[in-house]
């Protein structure tokens, strides 16, 4: 059999278990191992069963396709940074593993939030603004998803976009970065930790007032570099992105939660997509990881639930026993436990 099965199913219990049932007969009676792997479809509502019956039987009927009914081609939209194009090799790769007859290309884009580097994030729009030019990328067709750090995207999306995974996450802790102290509690009074997070430069002062806090902007390698240069005493880096970008060895304290309670969806991987492509939504479910989609749906329900609004002073941690989480005041001066 050179073509994919797909078992178009409503999803309750029983139309689930029918069609389970008819997944293994087909199994048994074909004697052919894949279609053990065959994929179940759940459709909510008749119109919906309909619509996404139809386009499979269309697919289907253009001739052979990959397992699970990948695309020939994918193009993955991505910011143009190191730690962005590590993280859509990341997805590339896994992609191309999964689905071999796949050809998975990736478009570099500056974003608004890349060219101005010379004021605080907070100030210009906040993290949305590394988001939008990939997204105009998909609305009009020069790529099929974009892969974003979760921490980066907005609360809420655009209509017509969709998350479709959450890959597993990375360490969500910041970390500590500093080439003569090993530790936050070790800086002397007046020493400078730089940092483009009002969320980090409000726990700061909050729980280090003698500490100076000035606005770092750019990539991981520029403000590693800022710091080599002497600008800065000590910087608070993502552990998850130096990790990534096998940078692990700088980072000198590994900062608790406690101490530096990390942004919403830290550590993660989002892939979006255009809501209406359901070839490229089945594609990406088998990249989502469980876990650490339930932890940071959570982190970013919290989030939302408190501002609506893409560039919140939030942090929260979601984990299977829960850290308190914060909110900063508007002034970068006050960490309100909640």
């Amino acid at each position: 059999m050179d073509r994919p099965v797909v078992i178009a199913t409503r999803e309750s219990r029983l139309a689930l278990w029918q069609a389970e049932h008819v997944r293994a007969l087909l199994a048994q009676r074909l004697g052919l191992a894949a279609v053990a792997d065959a994929l179940l479809l759940p459709l909510a509502s008749c119109d919906t069963f309909c619509d996404r019956a139809r386009f499979l039987a269309r697919a289907a009927a253009h001739g052979p396709m990959t397992a699970l009914l990948a695309p020939r081609r994918l193009t993955i939209a991505t910011r143009e940074s190191a730690l962005a194009m590590w993280q859509a090799e990341h997805v590339r790769s896994r992609l191309m593993s999964r689905y071999r007859g796949t050809t998975v290309e990736l478009l570099g884009v500056t974003t608004q939030g890349d060219r101005i580097v010379d004021r605080p994030l907070a100030s210009i729009g906040g993290k949305g603004l590394f988001i939008k030019e990939l997204e105009n990328a998909l609305r009009d067709g020069r790529a099929d998803i974009a892969v974003h750090s979760l921490k980066d995207v907005p609360m809420e999306l655009p209509d017509g976009f969709v998350l479709a995974a959450i890959s597993a996450r990375e360490d969500p802790r910041d970390a500590f970065v500093s080439a003569r102290f090993d530790a936050l509690s070790a800086l002397p009074d007046g020493a400078v930790v730089g940092t483009s997070s009002l969320r980090r430069e409000a726990q700061l002062r909050e729980r280090h007032p003698g500490l100076r806090v000035e606005p770092l902007r750019g990539n991981v390698h520029t403000r590693l570099h800022k710091l080599d240069e002497g600008r800065c005493d000590a910087i608070i880096l993502a552990a998850a992105g130096l990790k990534r970008l096998g940078l692990g060895m700088r980072i000198r304290a590994l900062l608790d939660p406690d101490e530096s309670l990390p942004a919403p969806g830290q550590g993660a991987l989002a892939i979006e997509c255009r809501a209406d492509r359901l070839d490229v939504l089945q594609a990406l479910a088998p990249l989502a990881d469980g876990g650490t989609t339930l932890a940071t749906t959570a982190e970013r329900a919290f989030s939302s639930s408190l501002m609506k609004r893409p560039l919140p002073p939030i942090a929260a941690s979601g984990r299977s026993t829960m850290r308190s989480p914060c909110v900063v005041t508007p002034s970068s001066s006050t960490v309100v436990p909640r």
